[in-house]
């Protein structure tokens, strides 16, 4: 058994890269301080998110946010923190960028990134659809924390279970997922939050069903719809932290840790295509559908 100390951040992330740059840095300090391994943002953490907290991504001055980032490096050497840093990556050309996830290793290198794979929506003038304003990514992204196989999602990507499966087979056994369920433009009716419900549900499942950690994080903007939280390889939640609110969850994730595991026993068989338990029959009572 290995454990991982993760600290799930969470703050108002705002259309100014100083503001989230200011507060990225305190929450790796007090991430650090609480003897994290590991400090995990929520989706666009440091550019803001385009359409959302952003008008779109023409507007992002990209020498101050690459220079936030280098200075989130410098950090994360100086703390000996890992850090998975939700931004925009630029690409070439007309290229619309990649909503992206950094993965910024205890020596402060960019070691991978995720670029989000399922973008909300389709082109068009909606100015909530991801596609508007982003390209999607076309790979999945796994990385070595202390020998411990990780895997990154990013928001609309939960509705997905493919992706889910994709990590297993890479036998990912943490999965940070990074939100932003927040603000006006994304939470249209505050008095319809399927999101509070369908979230954490979702992750439950997701964690259950592949038998892995989740640290799940969100945007405090209000509304925001739900808080972060963490996710056992049972499906239980266990901790999470105050709607609202900015501030970093500390969990130990015992990777390894003898948690319930009803599929065990199939899951890989299913995995190939396999989808029942037990010895097949051969009996014409159970091929004809039609009998009584």
């Amino acid at each position: 058994m290995k454990i991982l100390r993760v600290a799930t951040c969470q703050f108002s992330v705002e259309g100014s890269i100083s503001h989230n740059y200011l507060e990225i840095v305190r929450l790796m300090r007090e991430a650090a301080n609480g003897g994290a391994e590991v400090a995990h943002f929520s989706e666009s953490a440091l550019s803001g998110y385009a359409g959302v907290d952003i008008p779109d991504s023409d507007c992002i001055d990209w020498q101050e946010l690459k220079t936030a980032t280098r200075d989130i490096q410098s950090l994360a050497r100086k703390l000996r923190l890992w850090v998975l840093l939700g931004s925009t990556h630029p690409l070439t050309g007309k290229n619309k960028p990649h909503n992206s996830v950094y993965v910024i290793n205890a020596r402060g290198e960019i070691v991978e990134r995720y670029d989000k794979r399922f973008c909300t929506g389709q082109s068009g003038p909606d100015p909530t659809f991801d596609l508007c304003y982003y390209s999607p990514g076309n790979r999945s992204t796994v990385f070595s924390l202390r020998g411990i196989t990780c895997g990154i999602l990013i928001c609309f990507d939960y509705r997905f279970p493919e992706l889910f499966r994709e990590l297993k087979r890479q036998d990912v056994q943490v999965l940070f997922h990074s939100f932003h369920n927040a603000r006006k433009s994304v939470v249209r009716d505050p008095s319809y939050n399927i999101w509070k419900t369908i979230v954490p549900a979702t992750m439950s499942c997701r964690a259950a069903e592949n038998h892995f950690w989740i640290s799940a994080n969100n945007s405090t903007t209000r509304p925001s719809c739900w808080p972060s939280f963490a996710v056992r390889p049972d499906g239980a939640i266990v901790g999470k932290l105050k709607l609202h609110q900015p501030g970093c969850l500390i969990t130990e994730f015992n990777v390894g840790g003898n948690y319930f595991d009803a599929p065990k026993h199939w899951r890989e068989n299913a995995m190939r295509g396999i989808l029942h338990s037990g010895r097949l029959v051969d009996d014409p009572r159970s091929s004809d559908p039609r009998c009584l």
